[in-house]
């Protein structure tokens, strides 16, 4: 066991030791007598250890499921319908709306999945949001304990990754009801106190229920918490469907303001989602908040009834069950109302928030990378991937280029950039490969602090060692090849006809080995990079060979030869070793490949 997990056990044990006495003499104290110091100590440590349980409940599921969820997401079809029961399928696994908003975030700058496509995953998200409500509403309070036990018994014993993340999730589970014991135990002595029960009944106005809930998950960062918290007030009798329900669909709305400030200097995908997020909630709010009577009553005809009980025990009885069932059909309704209308939304936040009219592009900047995903190694991992794909595209672009100098004199322009000359352009991706090097390398450290498997280890290792021969790469163009270019001009004179021809295609071949790799990359497929690592060795011996014959030239005294003699050879070495470079990447990228198929 890692010391963070020790000392997170330790807290945990604290808290029990010292709130358990707290509690033992308040319940002597009898239902008559409220101890306001016993009842708020009791009541904050419990809401402490309901949070840390939904955390580390989440965190269990997330890290068991993350890269499955990633591969299921990423291979959606266009199909909405689809797109959405996918969102809600990943979402009830992991139990995070919002990680699932940062790999849809991440698949839509990958170009994985369209912007419209994400619409139906996000309605489905919110669905997927609701299996925690419906959870928490059974009453399985009384076997908190045993779930703690066995989780905690997982974690520890268990050599397996795999296995260890579960009983992280079924420790988080019985953390979070014991948690809720603890809440709700404490709020017993409430019932009888008619200021609280008076203060509760004023949250059946729609717009101040609306309000708390809005403002409450806003300040806990979690929709499923509070929505957790109200079914605990629900379980004393605290709270009727009327109240429970504007205050479900304030924590909707309040979800929905904690992405829009997480979407806060993220790129414009991003803010789109946060966009989409508030429109569909608030949109569906508006929709029912006139009719929450009329929607409480169709509540109560579905949900089960307990007879023989009334007052505080029948609301304590049915109450619950029914402020989860509406949670969902809240959200199950929204979704199959706005999903035919997906298109219409996506042009609408299209005009809303378009895209910039000048390009990304001259000023260094880092396009994937979320430190808000780093809690989700999974998710981290792919967005560094997809920065570090953006780097093989840059030097990729650098190496094509460089070539055009040696072929002809005239001045060229950046193809990208026309305003920069084409050695500008080759200078600005070299800064541009700094850049991402020293960001990427910095991520994939904070990645390598989490929780991972033996398998996203050696990912986060290759990957740094990937980005670094990258960065080589870059260095050889700008450092070494560009210093060429002026010794070529001042020469006056060209490569003779074979020579040229032989350092076009040389030059060509590995442009091809580039492009290999960011299939490779992309694809982690080990057939791939083993394709690469033998045709890293066959141009290797073609560089051999033109080396020969140049050499032959020599010999036969040939003038253009001799005068381009110094610039053809180290030219053609500097190529070999970028050569060398795509062969190391390549078995990096083998061996981390299988890694994965294993």
């Amino acid at each position: 066991m890692n010391k963070k997990y020790r000392q997170r056990l330790l807290l945990f044990i604290i808290l029990i030791g010292i709130i358990n006495p707290l509690f033992a003499a308040d319940s002597e104290m009898g239902s008559n007598s409220i101890s306001w110091s016993v009842l708020i100590m009791t009541l904050a440590g419990g809401l402490a250890l309901f949070l840390y349980g939904m955390e580390k409940m989440s965190e269990g599921m997330k890290k068991s499921a993350g890269d499955r969820m990633r591969n299921i997401l990423s291979a959606l079809t266009s199909n909405r319908f689809i797109a959405m029961f996918v969102g809600a399928f990943v979402t009830m696994v992991i139990q995070s709306s919002s990680a699932t908003t940062v790999m849809l975030v991440s698949f839509v700058q990958a170009q994985l999945m369209t912007f419209i496509q994400s619409l139906g995953v996000i309605l489905g998200a919110d669905i997927g949001t609701t299996i925690t409500a419906q959870l928490v509403a059974f009453k399985l309070t009384d076997y908190a304990l045993l779930m703690i036990a066995v989780g905690f018994t997982m974690t520890l014993l268990s050599k397996k990754d795999s296995t260890k993340h579960i009983g992280e999730a079924i420790l988080g589970f019985g953390i979070l009801f014991f948690g809720m014991k603890l809440m709700s135990d404490a709020m017993k002595p409430l019932r009888s106190f008619q200021p609280f029960i008076d203060l509760l009944k004023g949250l059946e106005n729609p717009l101040l229920g609306l309000l708390v809930g809005t403002l409450f998950t806003a300040l806990v960062q979690s929709s499923s918490a509070f929505t957790g918290i109200v079914i605990v007030l629900a379980q004393q009798g605290l709270l009727t469907l009327e109240a429970g329900i504007p205050l479900v669909m304030g924590a909707n709305i309040g979800t929905c303001i904690t992405a829009g400030l997480a979407s806060i200097g993220t790129s414009r995908e991003a803010k789109r989602v946060a966009i989409a997020h508030v429109m569909f909630k608030i949109g569906g709010v508006i929709l029912f908040i006139f009719w929450i009577p009329t929607f409480a009553g169709i509540i109560r005809s579905i949900s089960p009834v307990s007879v023989g009980l009334d007052g505080f025990d029948k609301l304590a009885s049915e109450t619950p069950r029914q402020i989860a069932n509406a949670h969902t059909i809240f959200n199950v309704s929204l979704a199959f109302f706005f999903l035919p209308f997906t298109t219409m939304f996506a042009n609408l936040i299209m005009k809303i928030y378009p895209e910039r009219e000048q390009k990304k592009g001259i000023q260094p900047a880092t396009w994937h990378l979320d430190n808000k995903a780093i809690s989700t190694p999974a998710m981290a991992i792919d967005l560094a991937r997809n920065e570090i794909s953006r780097m093989s595209k840059i030097f990729g672009r650098m190496l094509e280029a460089i070539i055009e100098p040696f072929k002809s004199n005239e001045d060229k322009q950046d193809h990208k950039y026309p305003q920069l000359s084409l050695v500008e352009g080759i200078e600005m991706r070299e800064e541009k490969l700094d850049f991402l090097e020293e960001h990427i390398v910095i991520y994939l450290r904070k990645i390598g602090r989490q929780e991972l498997s033996d398998r996203q280890i050696q990912e986060v290792y290759g990957m740094m060692s990937i980005v670094n021969d990258i960065e080589s790469i870059g260095d050889i163009i700008e450092k070494n090849m560009i210093p060429l270019i002026a010794k070529k001009s001042a020469l006056n004179t060209d490569f003779s006809k074979e020579g040229k021809e032989e350092i076009n295609i040389f030059h060509t071949k590995i442009c091809k080995q580039v492009s290999r790799l960011k299939d490779a990359f992309s694809e982690l497929d080990p057939e791939i990079a083993k394709h690469i690592m033998a045709k890293e060795e066959k141009y290797t011996d073609l560089e051999t060979e033109y080396r020969t014959r140049h050499l032959e030239r020599l010999n036969e005294e040939r003038e253009e030869s001799i005068e381009t003699h110094e610039i053809h050879m180290e030219l053609m070495d500097l190529l070999k070793q970028i050569n060398v470079y795509t062969g190391d990447i390549a078995k990096t990228i083998h061996t981390i490949g299988r890694q994965y198929q294993d």
